[in-house]
């Protein structure tokens, strides 16, 4: 009975209660999520080749994004997502078109589980904090498509009414106009830019621009991903 003791008290803690990894840990289960334009399953070591396929045409808009180039690149891609979730810190995609064909890949990752000193502030969030939607990449045929926006939707409506999130960031080559554009066309507000932040996926040191977006703001976000939706 001193063994089962322990182990039952976990799960009889309340939610505010939870220590912050077991409680981010639970709600990083694999999940797929499904709309009319995008399935995003969840990432796994046989889709390599796949994804790698899906790259092949489109390296001319991979300028700002590390896309691994071969085979054994991408499969070292898609086993560090894949570990990356097993630790708990992350949860990759892979991205299906509407004809379920591999077109991409994206990710929740920088998972945030705040330790407070006393009671967290209402509303208390059912799974992370805080994360990053990242990692993001497509096949040139869907890029700039109702994909990406469906796939944000899905994304963003899970990390903020699944997991009741206090806030999903973004970031991106400071460089990279196209990619800032697309973020602040989901509502997300830019937070500014980290000077040599890291290196750049053309091999120079690069500065960051990071966005982000509050559980406040996205009703009025949401709606205006399924305005553009609609159109």
């Amino acid at each position: 009975m001193a063994l089962v003791q322990p182990i039952f008290a976990i799960w009889i803690f309340e939610l505010d209660q939870m220590p912050p990894t077991f409680r981010g840990m639970r709600f990083l289960e694999p999940v797929s999520l499904s709309g009319r334009h995008v399935h995003l399953e969840p990432l796994e070591l046989e889709h390599a080749p796949l994804l790698l396929a899906a790259a092949e045409p489109a390296r001319a808009t991979y300028t700002f994004t590390l896309v691994p180039r071969d085979l054994p690149g991408m499969s070292d891609y898609v086993a560090a997502a894949v570990a990356e979730r097993e630790r708990g810190e992350g949860l990759p995609f892979v991205v299906r078109d509407a004809a379920r064909t591999v077109v991409g890949s994206t990710r929740f990752y920088s998972i945030e589980r705040w330790k407070w000193d006393g009671t967290p502030a209402e509303p208390i969030p059912t799974g992370p904090d805080a994360v990053e939607i990242g990692f993001t990449w497509y096949a040139e045929r869907v890029q700039r498509t109702a994909l990406n926006t469906e796939a944000k939707l899905l994304l963003c409506t899970h990390a903020f009414e699944r997991w009741r999130v206090r806030r999903v960031t973004w970031k991106t080559d400071s460089r990279n106009e196209r990619s800032r554009a697309a973020i602040q066309r989901l509502g997300a507000r830019l937070d500014g830019i980290l000077r040599a932040h890291r290196p750049g996926a053309d091999g120079i040191v690069r500065d960051t621009a990071f966005f982000s977006m509050l559980a406040s703001e996205w009703p009025q976000a949401k709606a205006r991903l399924r305005a553009f939706l609609d159109r």
